[in-house]
């Protein structure tokens, strides 16, 4: 390094930023990482599809009141969206400190001593002293270092909506899940009234010699069945429950839903696709991918610029005093110098470097086309979801209506004495069977259009 004497001929001050100005225009720049995939120009199972937006309240075409206070709950309380704002933060202060990085770096010193040897007079000096540096950015790695920090921002804002989406979409599950088996819990206790019932009408045929005691046993069995299947469902729907106040972020001990919304009472609402061509930019987790893909491209610019010479920039000033805190009598001093720094040899360190993040840029590159293709695969299958439940639901109902006229008509042959007890708990199994399929066939198809909503990006706008 060699200082420069302040009296350095104007010609050549101007001279030099001249060239400094030349060679800040031979900047690093890497060409952004362009990833072109064929999309489907409809989805099968929706082949007019139009553009369409899903709504950003989604969760109100279900027509439940207690769903929208669970979810608005939780988007305030949840703490894995705090963990995302946070991560937010931590990536916005790195966007900070990446842009002072290519500010002036300015430090002040002021000291004062005294000296006293044996046998000599006392030393006295006071000094105050201000230096400025700067690091020329002449290949543009601290702007690509900037500039890859934005990208980073940008993907950490994507995965706070990505988060925001995943959990009103498994608040909306979750609680479908509950009212399913709550239902299916109210069904078993029907079933258990309807068999004991039955079970009443045999022992009073058996008292009558009209029925055998083995009649009895199997009516006997068949209470007891129902009675064991009722059990594991209750501890399902309190497990549920407490499922569903960590989403919250709530205690789960003695937690309590609330609501007397019926499962049947929902609506399912039908959910427009919109075209394939549009998803790209209406999931945030894709947005995501891009930006991160984004930052590996100035990464890539900015270990490539860390193999170029670095031009750093120095002044200072200061005065001194020969007196004890006080500058009286002062004199000044001024410096400024420039240094060039280019590393000869350091094993291919950086070389490697380079390649190291080109790779990892490769990865990204793949990781982004298999998300695009994960997710034109989730949305077709939701699709597909969903209209099949609706037609499995359709179905269903027409098996629990005959299922229940069956039961009735063996139960009035059974007390004529026309079939025999068979029919009679043949027909029950069938009930049973048919209204807990119908509950969970129901549950089914209102997570498929959940489902559907949080893959078509769930009613988030890009700004």
């Amino acid at each position: 390094m060699r200082a420069l004497n302040p009296r350095f001929p104007r010609f050549s001050r101007t001279a030099l930023a001249a060239a400094l100005i030349v060679l800040g225009g031979c900047a690093v720049h890497e060409p952004p990482t362009v990833v072109n995939m064929p999309l489907p120009e409809a989805w099968r199972e929706a082949p007019l599809a139009t553009e369409a937006q899903v709504p950003q309240d989604w969760w109100r075409g279900f027509g439940s009141p207690r769903l929208e206070a669970l979810v608005q709950e939780a988007l305030a309380g949840s703490s894995d969206l705090r963990t995302a704002a946070q991560r937010v933060r931590q990536a916005d202060i790195a966007l900070q400190t990446a842009g002072a990085a290519q500010l002036p770096g300015v430090s002040v010193s002021a000291g004062s001593s005294a000296n006293r040897s044996e046998g000599a007079s006392t030393r006295k000096s006071t000094s105050v002293s201000l230096s400025v540096g700067y690091e020329v950015d002449l290949w543009g790695r601290l702007a690509a270092g900037e500039q890859g920090a934005r990208a980073a921002l940008e993907a950490s804002r994507y995965d706070l909506e990505t988060a925001r989406i995943t959990l009103t979409a498994s608040v909306a599950t979750t609680y479908f899940q509950w009212l399913a088996l709550r239902e299916r819990v109210a069904i078993a206790r029907q079933s258990l009234e309807t068999a004991e019932r039955v079970l009443r009408v045999v022992q009073a045929r058996a008292r009558n010699g009209v029925a055998t005691p083995l009649e009895v046993s199997q009516q006997t069995t068949t209470v007891l069945q129902q009675r064991t299947a009722l059990a594991p469902l209750e501890e399902q729907v309190r497990q549920t429950a407490s499922a569903l106040a960590l989403l919250l972020g709530r205690e789960p001990v003695g937690f309590d839903v609330g609501g007397d919304e019926g499962l049947m009472a929902l609506d399912a609402p039908a959910v427009a696709p919109g075209l394939p061509s549009a998803l790209l930019a209406r999931r945030p987790d894709l947005r995501a991918a891009e930006a991160r893909l984004a930052a590996a491209d100035a990464d890539v610019a900015a270990a490539r610029a860390a193999l170029l010479p670095s031009i750093a920039l120095s002044a200072g000033g200061g005065v001194g005093s020969a007196a004890l805190l006080s500058l009286a009598g002062a004199t000044g001093s001024a410096s400024l110098a420039a240094s060039l720094a280019q590393s000869l040899f350091d094993g291919g360190r950086k070389e490697l470097q380079v390649e190291s993040v080109r790779s990892q840029r490769e990865v990204l590159v793949e990781t982004y086309a298999s998300a695009v293709r994960r997710a034109l695969k989730e949305v077709q299958d939701g699709l597909g979801n969903a209209a099949t439940s609706e037609r499995q639901e359709g179905t269903q109902r027409e098996v629990v209506v005959q299922a229940q006229r069956s039961l009735q008509l063996a139960e009035l042959r059974y007390r004529e004495g026309v079939d025999t007890l068979l029919t009679v708990l043949d027909a029950q199994r069938t009930l049973f069977s048919a209204q807990d399929a119908l509950a969970q066939t129901r549950q089914a198809r209102l997570t498929a259009a959940v489902d559907l909503y949080r893959v078509l990006g769930g009613g988030w706008r890009p700004e």
